[in-house]
């Protein structure tokens, strides 16, 4: 059966339940796209917990340089990766406990969504996390 993403109440149900944000593939580079979406998400009240092998530090959080490195429960990753390295990053999230795995807009894998979802995550696709943000929660998250 092909893939398709959540509603989009669904959508707005699972921003609303996540609080820890990973991230992979972030990067301490303010001009690149994940260092700008993960600052917004950061803003509106999202702790966001950067995944990144190459760094030490990132929007004041400690980096991780693997899901498996975080000592702490995570709701949600992000992953700005490219899509052929999305599977390993789906069985990690599966591996930690993670109740969502997200791939940004551009990134897509059946085979990681397959692992994700085997693993009781929900998963979306090929959408921007701030952009379904802003849309679903342009208040920001209800206390």
């Amino acid at each position: 059966m092909a893939f398709s993403n959540p509603s989009r109440e669904q959508i707005k149900q699972l921003l609303e339940d996540t609080a820890t944000i990973a991230v992979v593939g972030l990067s301490d580079n303010r001009d690149r796209v994940s260092y700008m979406v993960s600052e917004a998400m950061k803003k509106k009240g999202y702790r966001i917990i950067p995944v990144n092998p190459n760094a030490t530090e990132i929007l004041d959080e400690t980096c991780y340089a693997s899901l498996s490195d975080i000592p702490f429960p995570i709701d949600l990753v992000n992953v700005f990766r490219r899509s052929e390295y999305t599977p390993e990053v789906a069985e990690e999230a599966v591996k930690i406990g993670a109740k969502a795995l997200w791939l940004q807009l551009g990134v897509y894998s059946d085979e990681a969504a397959s692992i994700a979802e085997e693993g009781g995550l929900t998963v979306v696709m090929d959408r921007c996390i701030k952009v379904e943000d802003s849309i679903l929660l342009p208040q920001g998250k209800q206390a």
